[in-house]
């Protein structure tokens, strides 16, 4: 009977999706979505107004500051699925519904495949990767 329920707690622990990295999101994913992208506006641009928000720049500024890149992570974890980058709405809205993305963005599709360095950048990170490398 022990060993059953052990069998079962490890079963649960190894399902258990990955705990979001804060650091990862900083140091990686930002500067995703601060990026300049010919034909299209910065995910900035559009989200320091719109649904996911991001925290407006101040005058000048080149990136946000550490209490704006934390809330930055606070809301934007909330659109992502842990451990499931393919069930994850940050991955899939700016990816061409050709390649398994959402049939709209108003942004525009900025990934054209799930091989898209930039694509798996986040998806490193929904997949629980730390800023060091490790998971």
């Amino acid at each position: 009977m022990k060993a059953l329920l052990l069998l079962v707690a490890t079963a649960s622990f190894a399902q258990s999706p990955p705990a979001l990295d804060y650091q990862f999101f900083k140091e990686r994913v930002q500067p995703i979505l601060l990026k300049k992208r010919p034909g299209h506006a910065r995910c900035v641009t559009c989200h320091e107004h719109g649904s996911p928000p991001l925290q407006p720049l101040a005058k000048g500024a080149t990136n946000w500051t550490e209490e704006q890149s934390r809330k930055n992570f606070e809301i934007w974890k909330l659109f992502v699925t842990p451990g499931a980058p393919q069930k994850s709405k940050m991955l899939l809205h700016p990816l061409k519904a050709s390649a398994g993305g959402d049939v709209f963005h108003a942004g525009g599709k900025h990934w054209a495949s799930q091989d898209d360095p930039e694509w798996q950048t986040l998806a490193a990170w929904v997949k629980g990767e730390k800023a060091g490398g490790s998971q």
